[in-house]
């Protein structure tokens, strides 16, 4: 069960949550709002963020409709925040369909690889110079058990968040001198609205055995929200450049 919301924590800070229409980033972005953040929360569905306004019209909650992958986007995120941002949750993510190397298409990898990575990039560095300036900051990356393995996703998903485990990393050794920690939660199965049919018989017959055997048991998106808001606060205070897997066990198999 997941932890209660910690009173206080992110007092006259502000987050900004990508994904924040559902899942994890819905979660995320309520989570920190009740522990008393303003938080600038983005989806690309306008009909998700007016649900999530109404839910939660009595917080410090305000949202920006848009694709993250879009530098036009980041600029409004950060406009909205006023500049300055203390804690950066990047949960928004698409899969791939489960394809295989010899099924995947050039279309399919480029927007994989633009929400799960380009995107945090560039929201990462919008971010950074107010949190530099200030000497303080902190960001979580939601890769995946995709990112530990080869045998959990199709291979554009899984080299995406691959590559978010790395950006993760380096973002933390370049800047955790400044006060700016960067930390990554690999999630393994969450109940959330993120498509993911499989596309590929093949991809189907070869996944499929490991799935049935070694994946756990569903993770709500609240027990995600409870790490990735544990990342953001100080309670973290001396955690930078990890990827904590929260997967149920998966990754001890």
């Amino acid at each position: 069960m997941a932890m209660q919301p910690t009173s206080g924590r992110f007092v006259d800070k502000t987050a900004i949550v990508t994904g924040a229409g559902s899942g994890i980033g819905r979660a995320t972005a309520i989570r920190l709002a009740n522990e008393g953040a303003h938080v600038i929360a983005t989806d690309v569905s306008s009909e998700r963020l007016l649900t999530l306004e109404a839910e939660v019209s009595d917080l410090d909650l305000v949202t920006v409709v848009g694709d993250v992958s879009v530098q036009s986007t980041v600029d409004a995120l950060v406009e909205a925040a006023r500049g300055h941002v203390d804690a950066l949750a990047n949960v928004a993510g698409i899969m791939d369909g489960f394809l295989p190397p010899a099924e995947l298409d050039d279309e399919v990898w480029q927007r994989v690889m633009d929400v799960n990575v380009t995107a945090i990039m560039r929201l990462t560095r919008a971010v950074l110079p107010s949190m530099i300036t200030a000497g303080h900051g902190s960001i979580v990356n939601v890769a995946s058990e995709a990112g530990l393995r080869g045998s959990a996703a199709g291979t554009a998903y899984t080299t995406s968040k691959h590559a978010v485990i790395g950006f993760t990393k380096s973002t933390a050794f370049f800047y955790t001198p400044s006060g700016i920690r960067c930390n990554a939660v690999a999630p393994g199965g969450v109940a959330t609205n993120i498509e993911a049919p499989f596309r590929s018989r093949f991809g189907g017959e070869r996944l499929g055995p490991f799935m049935q055997v070694n994946v756990p048991p569903i993770a709500s998106a609240e027990e995600l929200a409870a790490a990735i808001t544990w990342l953001l606060s100080d309670d973290s205070s001396n955690i930078s450049g990890v990827v904590l897997p929260s997967d149920g066990g998966w990754s001890a198999i």
